[in-house]
């Protein structure tokens, strides 16, 4: 049976409060499986405002109406209102997911600072964040982490090795390279490992190979314009060929407005024959797959404003 491996990025003080308990009970009720990856220190939500002057930020954030899924206040983090420490407020959510059954991992300690600087940082940088990331992660659910998955989809070299120093099997750092309409440019695209100058890395890395929600809407894909009443059909669209995917999802999107998008999503993928799993269920399924290797690589995808970490067409 082929998979669709859920991935649930938390960015936000707003999102672990209220989006996550949502999605908890939306999987819930479908039966479905899948892993939460937690912002674990401040939310300075309000510095990614800097971004309007990056290429292709204006036209994301005016199409996706920012305000209206994140919130004034949520916005207003780090600049008017003080940064809310989501990790030290939120411990109790962040548990109650375990506790439901649900694998939970890192996604980083400060959403925005990481996702702004860490292309260009050096090693030192890299650790005392991923550090910190570990140390309140192990301190909130009692054992270790086992994956990591990159805000933003932004890594570097540093950071990669530092996931198997943690040791970190597996992980979801990267993206599959898209097509204009959403579809993979490379069927082929999966699970690889990194390989650079100094070796391979074990860790595995399982891309995202669907497009984000807010990289459709507002959108206009072979003549038609992506909305909230028809992006469900578009998605479901791109699986109707059966393969394994990993789809990323935020718990600030389809776990609060965008809520009953994803239930057409999980019906319909139900629907579609698909087996939806979380990181570990499909790294148990992988990991003793040859897989390819890959250099780490950065490209940009549809919709979405700079380069990430995409593993090469």
């Amino acid at each position: 049976m082929p998979v669709i491996t859920l991935k649930i990025d938390v960015d936000t003080y707003r999102g672990t409060r209220e989006g996550v308990p949502n999605l908890v009970r939306m999987l819930q009720a479908h039966q479905a499986n899948a892993s939460f990856l937690f912002s674990l220190g401040p939310d300075h939500t309000g510095w990614a405002m800097r971004r309007v002057f990056r290429t292709g930020f204006f036209q994301k954030v005016s199409r996706t109406s920012v305000l209206e899924h994140y919130g004034l206040k949520t916005l207003m983090y780090g600049t008017l209102l003080p940064a809310p420490d989501i990790g030290k407020d939120c411990a109790a959510p962040m548990r109650a997911v375990q506790k439901a059954g649900f694998e939970c991992g890192i996604h980083t300690w400060d959403h925005v600072v990481w996702q702004d600087n860490v292309r260009q940082r050096n090693a030192a940088w890299t650790h005392k964040q991923l550090q910190k990331s570990f140390d309140r992660f192990t301190d909130i659910f009692g054992h270790a982490p086992q994956t990591h998955g990159a805000a933003g989809w932004q890594m570097n070299e540093h950071a990669f090795t530092l996931l198997d120093t943690f040791g970190m099997q597996y992980a979801s750092d990267g993206r599959a390279m898209l097509t204009e309409t959403g579809a993979l440019a490379n069927r082929a695209a999966g699970p690889y490992r990194l390989n650079t100058g100094g070796g391979i890395f074990s860790c595995i890395q399982l891309p995202t190979t669907l497009p984000t929600l807010d990289e459709m809407l507002g959108r206009t894909i072979e003549g038609i314009t992506i909305t909230t009443a028809n992006i469900a059909q578009a998605i479901l669209k791109l699986t109707e060929t059966p393969r394994d995917h990993v789809y990323t999802l935020h718990a600030e999107l389809e776990g609060q407005k965008l809520a009953p998008i994803f239930e057409l999503l999980l019906t319909g993928w139900q629907a579609q024959g698909y087996d939806l799993v979380s990181m570990e269920d499909y790294h148990r399924q992988i990991k003793h797959t040859p897989l390819p290797t890959f250099p780490i690589s950065w490209g940009e995808l549809p919709g979405r404003s700079g380069e990430l970490i995409v593993q090469p067409a």
